[in-house]
Formats: C-alpha cells, sequence, structure tokens
C-alpha cells in the first residue's frame, strides 16, 4: 500500500479522534490531555493514537477512560468515515513530550548558569 495513503489516513484519523475527545470527554479536572499523532500499520487494520497528558500524574486515569471508551470511540469514526478498513485504535503515552519537556527544562538550567 501506498505510503502516501497511510500518512492521509493518519492525518484524516488525528482530526477524527481529536474531535471526539474534545467533544464528548470529561477528562480528570486540571488535566491538559493532548493526541500528539496517529500512527497506522501498513496495511491499516490498526493504528496507535499517541497521547500527552499534563500533568503526568493524571496519565493513568486517563489512559483507563480512554482504554474503557475505545470501542464507542472506534464506533464513531466507523460512522463518520466512508473508507474500509477502518483500523483498530490503541491508545499509547506519548514519550517524546516528556523527553522534549525535560530537555527544556536542561536548556533553561544551562542557559541560566551561564550569565
Amino acid at each position: 500500500m501506498s505510503n502516501n495513503r497511510v500518512e492521509k489516513v493518519n492525518s484524516l484519523l488525528e482530526h477524527e479522534i481529536s474531535k471526539i475527545l474534545l467533544r464528548d470527554f470529561d477528562f480528570p479536572q486540571g488535566s491538559l490531555v493532548t493526541l500528539t499523532h496517529v500512527d497506522c500499520s501498513t496495511n491499516l487494520f490498526e493504528a496507535k493514537a499517541f497521547v500527552s497528558v499534563y500533568p503526568e500524574a493524571n496519565f493513568d486515569k486517563t489512559l483507563d477512560l480512554l482504554d474503557k471508551a475505545t470501542y464507542s470511540i472506534q464506533q464513531k469514526i466507523n460512522r463518520t468515515l466512508r473508507m474500509r478498513p477502518i483500523p483498530k485504535i490503541k491508545f499509547v503515552k506519548d514519550k517524546d513530550t516528556g523527553r522534549a519537556g525535560k530537555v527544556e527544562s536542561l536548556l533553561a538550567k544551562l542557559k541560566n548558569n551561564e550569565k
């Protein structure tokens, strides 16, 4: 399957899932939940939706909430999109944003030490 199609499906799923998360979910108070990106397999049978949560302490609650609602999210996407196959969605922690935050804080410390 062409790489271009996978990229388009990734973008489309990211857009649809983010709309559903924004519209239909009440996340724990004080949590910032972000869908960072979606990565589909080349055969389009499964997709990993990478999620970051701030503060990190609320990540487990948020992931449990998303895992319990995966079936309803999948149904909404199935009704919305007119394509086959529609990938099965799995929510995963995005580790890149946590690393980026640590790098930023280290760079800020280095900058303050140079002054």
